[in-house]
């Protein structure tokens, strides 16, 4: 049986005088099912809202109100570097192997972490940049100055390439600072959607690659973390009276696609929510949502995890109360993707090196034959060729 494995990080002085919780604990590694339980901590951490980042292999955290990034071990249990940089780093996101951080001076930092190669953008909000969201192409930053901007990510790591120049497009909608951004898992241009919270109470959803506002949803408060459900399908809005919002894209009254009746410059009112958080947990900071898309966990400010059970809509139970204001939720990868190689150790990041060198072990039967070479030796043509052919044949379309 898979096992959820949630990791939290925690911000800030203790909230009582308990002594059965660490005081330098920073980050936890959590079970949620099949049982709720501690499974590993990293000390000496201080990881602020959108700061802690996940890989197979390490935990990364940027520290609050530093310029300082420390480095855990997931498979030593152990901080394995602490990374400086030049500004003080506000938000970080992981994209592969390449650490995206975004300062309080508005840049955007990406640090490849197998080979120490850091490229720095110029400034390209006018205020720190509070959140960032990744996908294999492209990265968006969203600012206090209420803009997110989107960039190509491969753009950005070419090697020699002036990057001097302007993000992609500028999405510019809002009128508050954006307090989070999520992206779904679709790659399709026409289809891609991401979706922004700001405190001008709003959430935007977006094609970001076409910079097309899809629909704009009003709160009664200002929204301060969201999420989408595992098939992008829904999303999950928490703001400031500690109201958690479900609102479907396709339910009976559909928000998008073309059986919405509404057109999409319509703004949404949003008024009834999913439940309410007591009073004793405070608002919540940070959310997840579990893999298959029937449990949320959320972060609150005095400290408190609650789950939110989706099947019976039940009041939310408490699973823990870490002491200190819970700032970040992540779940780790159930199913990593295959990959022939695995760096062996995080290479700190140097500006003024031009050569790199990327030590890595590499994994797998790399001999293994391809689809070519399996046709090369085989009489005629394989069963899997033909019904690939005859496939393809019935799913064309007739000319007209």
């Amino acid at each position: 049986m898979l096992s959820d494995e949630l990791f939290s990080s925690v911000c800030g002085p203790p909230i009582a005088a308990n002594t059965a919780i660490s005081k330098d604990v920073g980050i936890y590694a959590h079970t949620l099912t099949p049982t709720w339980a501690v499974k590993a901590s990293f000390k000496k951490s201080s990881a602020p809202v959108h700061c802690l980042a996940l890989s197979d292999s390490h935990v990364y955290a940027a520290q609050d109100q530093k310029a300082h990034v420390h480095v855990y071990s997931r498979a030593r249990g152990n901080q394995e570097a602490l990374v400086p940089f030049q500004e003080r780093i506000r938000c970080i996101a992981l994209a592969g192997d390449v650490l995206v951080l975004g300062t309080a001076e508005g840049r955007l930092i990406l640090w490849e972490t197998c080979t120490g190669r850091q490229i720095t953008t110029p400034p390209c909000h006018v205020q720190a940049v509070s959140c960032i969201a990744v996908s294999p192409h492209h990265v968006l930053s969203a600012s206090d100055d209420s803009n997110i901007n989107v960039w190509s990510l491969p753009r950005l790591l070419e090697p020699g390439q002036d990057i001097g120049h302007e993000p992609d497009r500028t999405l510019s909608n809002h009128r508050g600072a954006i307090t989070d951004l999520v992206l779904g898992p679709g790659s399709n241009p026409e289809t891609n959607l991401c979706v922004s919270a700001s405190k001008d109470k709003t959430c935007i959803l977006w094609n970001y690659q076409t910079g097309q506002v899809l629909r704009t949803l009003l709160f009664p408060t200002a929204p301060l973390c969201i999420s989408l459900d595992p098939c992008a399908r829904a999303l999950f809005v928490s703001s400031e009276d500690r109201s958690l919002y479900l609102v479907e894209f396709y339910g009976d009254k559909p928000l998008l696609g073309a059986r919405s009746a509404e057109l999409a410059s319509i703004v949404m009112q949003i008024n009834s929510p999913l439940g309410v958080a007591d009073e004793d947990a405070g608002a919540a900071s940070c959310m997840a949502v579990s893999y298959d898309g029937t449990s949320i966990v959320t972060g609150h400010a005095k400290g408190k995890i609650l789950k939110w059970n989706l099947i019976d809509n039940s009041h939310p139970t408490e699973l823990a109360n870490l002491n200190a204001s819970i700032t970040n939720l992540a779940f780790a990868p159930l199913l990593s993707e295959k990959q022939n190689s695995q760096a062996a150790t995080v290479i700190k990041p140097n500006q003024s090196q031009r050569q790199y060198t990327l030590t890595t072990q590499l994994q797998g039967d790399l001999n293994q034959g391809t689809r070519f070479d399996q046709m090369l030796n085989t009489n005629g043509f394989s069963d899997e060729t033909i019904a690939q052919a005859l496939a393809s044949f019935g799913a064309s379309a007739p000319s007209s």
